[in-house]
């Protein structure tokens, strides 16, 4: 931990060698996220409510998912840089040093400027708590904590199984955004809302609804079952895939040249 802190502040430093161009960059993610966020309140707006929840239950929804990507894109992201870094041949590199692999790719690359998006989830999240009517308790603050958790490890999950499917492919899989950046759009609503088939795969498949849909409605008084407090935790396990396939591609990897 104390070698990857290390690794953090030289990054840190590194982005901020261009002061002006950090809180650009900083602030057009901060303005960017709030495209969604109208579209959200004009539809609110016009019906009240969507499979009854309210606007201030989806507003939680929405900062909460939007929060666990912000983080998940902050210090995950260096998996979304493997598809170059193989292609160019630099992964090699990676193999000889005397450190996990995992670790050097985390530490290679961390986007410090999505703190734009991050603040825009707190604001938000700020603003619906004490407006959605929930009777907040310490059952209720564990829950959200746990969603957070849960989000950033169900986020950061997929970015590596995209990295991994990279061995196999070299290019990186677009489609694999459909549940990275898309999971974050589709994830502002409670995931009820596109039907029983799509809350199914998004449990039971990719378990975006464990730390979003389920959580919700414990949060919200809609169910009183402990075990939604808990799933979000349950959500972590979906790293052992990833790693499984992380791993096997490592096995295959064979060098591209330059």
């Amino acid at each position: 931990m104390r070698l990857l802190g290390k690794y953090m502040l030289i990054l840190l430093k590194s982005q901020m060698q261009y002061k002006t161009s950090f809180f650009l960059t900083a602030l057009g993610q901060f303005l960017s996220s709030f495209s969604a966020l109208l579209g959200i309140g004009f539809l609110m707006t016009r019906f009240r409510t969507v499979s009854s929840f309210s606007m201030e239950e989806v507003l939680l929804c929405y900062s909460v998912v939007t929060m666990a990507f912000a983080l998940a894109e902050c210090f995950f992201r260096g998996f979304d840089a493997v598809p170059a870094v193989l292609s160019q041949g630099e992964f090699d590199r990676i193999l000889v040093r005397p450190r996990n692999v995992v670790f050097q790719v985390l530490a290679a690359k961390m986007e410090f400027t999505r703190v734009g998006r991050l603040l825009q989830a707190i604001l938000v999240l700020c603003y619906a708590l004490p407006k959605s009517g929930i009777q907040w308790n310490w059952d209720k603050i564990l829950t959200l904590m746990f969603m957070i958790v849960g989000g950033v490890g169900v986020f950061s999950g997929l970015f590596l199984l995209f990295a991994g499917l990279c061995f196999f492919t070299v290019e990186g899989l677009e489609f694999m955004n459909v549940f990275t950046d898309g999971g974050r759009e589709f994830g502002q609503y409670p995931l009820a809302v596109y039907g029983k088939e799509v809350l199914k795969f998004f449990t039971f498949v990719v378990p975006h609804a464990l730390f979003q849909y389920y959580p919700l409605l414990y949060l919200t008084g809609r169910s009183d079952s402990k075990l939604y407090m808990l799933l979000p935790l349950l959500a972590l396990w979906f790293w052992v895939p990833c790693l499984c396939v992380w791993k096997i591609g490592l096995r295959r990897y064979r060098s591209t040249g330059s």
